[in-house]
């Protein structure tokens, strides 16, 4: 099976080739990004957690990926993080199910499981 670390560091290895013909329209996402997940009513970790439910949802292994190792620097526990997949689940059932290994995965690749 492959390691889930690698492929994230694959796919943010081509991140800035994909970015750089779109400088003005990526720092326009970065902008909104940075915004979305500052702290506010909802504190930065629970915004991860959010996201990372969506992308399970999406089937973004990108976005998993990286919700997931997002919400853990964030502070996110191993808790709080299954927690989040078991809410992503009962919304959407075998989509989020079936994602759900890779975030299992990445968190033991992390020392976390």
């Amino acid at each position: 099976m492959e390691s889930q670390l690698e492929l994230y560091s694959d796919i943010r290895k081509y991140t800035p080739r994909y970015e750089e013909p779109l400088p003005s329209t990526m720092a326009a996402y970065r902008a909104l990004s940075d915004e979305v997940y500052k702290d506010g009513a909802l504190s930065h970790k629970v915004k991860r957690l959010i996201a990372l439910g969506i992308a399970l949802r999406a089937g973004c292994t990108a976005c998993i990926l990286h919700q997931t190792k997002l919400a853990v620097e964030a502070g996110a526990s191993k808790a709080e993080v299954t927690e989040a997949v078991s809410v992503a689940i009962a919304m959407s059932g075998s989509a989020a199910l079936g994602w759900s290994w890779r975030v299992v995965k990445l968190l033991e690749e992390l020392g976390r499981w």
